[in-house]
């Protein structure tokens, strides 16, 4: 069989596997997004028990292995009384895993404001809150989107993993595909272009734009 053949007999495969992972990649980065944030958050209050609970999630999502985190959280997690769906067990464990790397670029970025942006916001009495969300945060986006947009790649190949508790996404037809055919060659090299194609020009550009736009609002160039 041709390439040509193959990719006309199986492309229609592909393409709904590859719909599934831009699913499981769009909903696993905001995942990743909110537990980044809102942990990075915890790891600055003043509460040793907010820190330490940040901290426990932090160590524990970045000191195992994604591949065991997800046969827990739709193998193991049943026994316990908690069912998740394979698509939903799928996403949210991404999701936390990449947020835990995600909470120290949080922390680290909004540390690097200066500290006299800090206190001119404090002299102008506003709350702590409106002070994070309208002096701080903005100035610690442009510093962490840069090495978001490393995560972000991340999480779009940590979204082939969901393949092994069934989600039938990319690397699942893939597999699926290869098995029936055994022409690994062609079935995993589109796969691998697929992937690419995704982070090079869907993910990658994105980000960019992001990074240009955050640099405009606060005055850099």
């Amino acid at each position: 069989m041709s390439y040509f053949d193959f990719l006309v007999t199986y492309s229609g495969r592909f393409f709904e596997g590859t719909l599934i992972t831009l699913g499981q990649f769009g909903l696993a980065a905001l995942v990743a997004i909110a537990a980044a944030l809102v942990s990075g958050l915890m790891k600055m209050a003043h509460s040793k028990t907010v820190r330490a609970a940040a901290t426990v999630y932090i160590e524990l999502f970045r000191g195992t292995s994604l591949l065991v985190q997800l046969y827990w959280f739709y193998f193991v997690l049943p026994l316990l009384g908690f069912t998740l769906e394979k698509f939903a067990a799928g996403f949210i464990t991404v999701g936390l895993c990449y947020g835990a790397y995600g909470a120290e670029l949080v922390r680290g970025s909004i540390q690097s404001v200066p500290r006299g942006q800090w206190e001119a916001a404090l002299a102008l009495n506003m709350s702590p809150a409106k002070r994070m969300r309208r002096i701080i945060l903005p100035q610690a986006l442009v510093t962490i989107l840069p090495p978001w947009g490393n995560l972000m790649v991340e999480i779009l190949k940590g979204t082939a993993l969901v393949a092994l508790i069934s989600v039938t996404d990319l690397m699942f037809e893939t597999r699926q595909i290869n098995n029936n055919t055994y022409l690994s060659a062609q079935a995993f090299g589109t796969a691998l272009v697929v992937y690419y194609i995704i982070a090079r020009f869907m993910v990658t550009p994105v980000m960019r734009w992001l990074e240009r736009v955050m640099a405009r609002k606060i005055g850099r160039t």
